[in-house]
């Protein structure tokens, strides 16, 4: 090839090139130009925006000027917002339709023993709120003989022991009921003697369990009132909302003991209202539905 078609041919070439590099560069000054003209037309209407919002404004801030005018020469200020209105409580009763509502207190399904964690807090609870050992050495107190041992009774409520293989307990048995009546009449004496005995009895309010006063006589709505008090406490619904006759039949539990305890022959641990209101808490605490959910 001679030297100048060698030379033709990288003028070509060049020339190529810069066709290239001229439209890449056309095509990125077009580019920033829409850019630039797409950032003016959002200001231009940013602006128009503003101008047209402040003249909106001028209005109602002549308006609140006015008002603010008017209530000062009317000599008074403008009275400020009002809270919600109150709400008071409807009785289910007045709701129409419900007048004849009832509550349904029908089990839905069997029931199961609780587990033996459960049982125990709420013994505790009872008990004030006490720590286990703190709950043993208040059921313990001067008579040993109404409580032993945590220790002593853990297994035959049914918490297993896996380092000899005893699995969990899960159905009641002639032990754990000799259990429950054991633990059951350590936390109602004590209670008795820590609530009601003596006159070092501490105030209502200071009370763990019967938290109430006890007088000698009492007549069935008296009982009643005490009654459930002690049933909240142990059972944890009113006593009005148990079965039919409960009150009743718990109330002759009560004379009855007072009476009996009246008899010269009879042991005087307690005086006859205590020994009554300590066989109610029995009862409370022996009731199936202490145990059972």
């Amino acid at each position: 090839m001679s030297k100048a078609r060698k030379t033709g041919a990288i003028q070509a070439k060049s020339a190529r090139l810069a066709g290239a590099g001229g439209r890449a560069g056309l095509a990125a000054r077009l580019g920033a130009g829409l850019v630039v003209a797409g950032l003016a037309a959002a200001a231009t209407l940013g602006a128009a925006g503003c101008g047209k919002g402040s003249s909106d404004a001028s209005p109602t801030a002549g308006g609140a000027g006015q008002n603010q005018g008017g209530s000062a020469g009317g000599g008074g200020a403008a009275p400020g917002p009002t809270g919600p209105a109150s709400v008071s409580p409807t009785p289910l009763s007045a709701i129409p339709g419900h007048d004849g509502l009832e509550q349904d207190r029908t089990p839905k399904e069997a029931q199961r023993l609780l587990p033996p964690e459960a049982y125990i807090r709420s013994y505790l609870l009872l008990f004030g709120g006490l720590a286990p050992l703190e709950a043993q050495a208040a059921a313990k107190a001067t008579n040993g003989g109404l409580f032993d041992t945590w220790n002593d009774y853990l297994s035959a409520l049914g918490l297993p022991d896996y380092r000899v293989d005893v699995p969990r307990g899960t159905q009641i048995n002639t032990l754990m009921l000799a259990t429950f009546e054991r633990l059951g009449i350590a936390l109602c004496d004590r209670s008795v003697q820590h609530d009601l005995h003596g006159m070092m009895a501490p105030p209502v309010e200071q009370r763990v369990l019967f938290t109430f006063d006890a007088p000698a006589t009492l007549d069935e709505a008296g009982f009643g009132m005490r009654f459930d008090q002690l049933h909240r406490r142990a059972l944890g619904y009113p006593a009005a909302l148990a079965p039919d006759g409960r009150q009743a039949r718990f109330y002759k539990l009560y004379t009855d003991t007072v009476t009996a305890h009246g008899d010269k022959m009879a042991p005087k641990a307690f005086t006859p209202s205590e020994a009554g209101w300590a066989v109610v808490c029995y009862g409370l605490v022996r009731h199936p539905e202490f145990h059972l959910y």
